[in-house]
């Protein structure tokens, strides 16, 4: 699928709703936030998908993008850097255009979903409810147990309530809403919904996906681009660790165009966070609550003006050994 057949399709848009902190309230309140104008994200097709060491050389796990469940990301469209740069890397990249079950998912070593949405009821319509059926989600546990790897990827409102009954078979809670924490802001944007994540303020925690094989591969500082929170369960481990100060602000999307996230009631987020690893049976599984940072997407503000990179293009990061680790974790390369 072509980045503008994607656009054509009019899904809400991902990561854009960026809460720019006016002010802050008393300690423990939500910070005073405002969603400047949207954007039109399109694929970075100049970003350096290059592969300095490629890992699959011998063997070449099939990686299967999920496409099936209106995904807000495609192979071909906003998440093509991130399927190039797994093939640079040695896997075999496929689109997924059919319901999960056993004979769909066999032959998969690697299931992405990204940003998987409800059927829409009307072109212009927000979806809500869940992406996935019942039989859809026995599927993929029993699929996951039996040794699969699956890295689910569910964004901020509407896409945390399309994924959350699929989370909730891998005991994972999504907060379905968007999160906020000014005082782990990104410093280059201001906005207290993209997420920095260093070893130095405490949120990015250790594990095989943050350490990688040696030093060449180890992360050090990842940002988020406006996602939601996760909670995940007994023996999972938390990489992206949310801070003290986090808040989940619980409105839907339509709300949130609406101006709704001037007035949300917050919750505390502390003790969340928007990177899970978790073993399940014989196979593995990685949560995001934010789908940008693997993505290498150019934003223009609707407006008009210069694009904004958007993920593993935004220098200084290391969003893009971040993606190669954690598929790297899933096949077991970093055990």
């Amino acid at each position: 699928m072509t980045p503008a057949r994607d656009a054509a399709r009019r899904p809400p848009r991902a990561g854009l709703l960026l809460l720019a902190v006016t002010a802050l309230g008393p300690a423990g309140l939500l910070p005073c936030v405002v969603p400047p104008a949207q954007a039109q994200q399109v694929a970075d097709t100049t970003f350096d998908v290059s592969v300095a060491r490629p890992t699959y050389t011998r063997s070449h796990p099939r990686v299967t993008l999920d496409e099936a469940h209106q995904n807000f990301h495609t192979a071909a469209g906003r998440y093509r850097p991130f399927a190039r740069l797994l093939e640079n890397d040695g896997c075999l990249v496929v689109p997924g255009r059919v319901p999960f079950e056993a004979k769909s998912l066999a032959g998969t070593d690697v299931l992405v979903i990204a940003n998987a949405l409800a059927a829409a009821t009307s072109p212009d319509s927000v979806p809500e409810g869940p992406a996935f059926t019942r039989e859809e989600c026995d599927a993929l546990r029993a699929w996951v147990a039996g040794g699969g790897a699956l890295l689910l990827i569910a964004d901020h409102a509407p896409f945390g309530a399309a994924a959350a009954n699929l989370a909730a078979r891998f005991g994972v809670d999504m907060s379905q809403g968007y999160t906020a924490d000014s005082a782990h802001a990104d410093p280059a944007t201001g906005s207290s919904s993209v997420l920095l994540y260093t070893r130095e303020n405490g949120l990015l925690a250790e594990h095989p996906i943050t350490a990688g094989r040696d030093s060449s591969e180890r992360i050090r500082r990842v940002v988020t681009f406006t996602g939601q929170s996760l909670k995940g369960p007994a023996g999972s481990v938390a990489f992206l660790v949310l801070g003290e100060g986090a808040r989940d602000l619980r409105v839907t999307y339509g709300e949130a165009q609406r101006g709704g996230l001037q007035s949300a009631a917050g919750t505390p987020a502390a003790g969340r966070a928007q990177g899970l690893a978790l073993r399940v049976g014989k196979g593995r599984v990685v949560v995001l609550g934010e789908a940008a940072m693997l993505s290498a997407q150019l934003a223009t503000p609707r407006g008009g003006g210069e694009p904004r990179r958007m993920g593993m293009n935004r220098p200084g990061l290391d969003n893009k050994q971040l993606a190669l680790n954690i598929v790297h974790w899933l096949t077991g390369v970093l055990d």
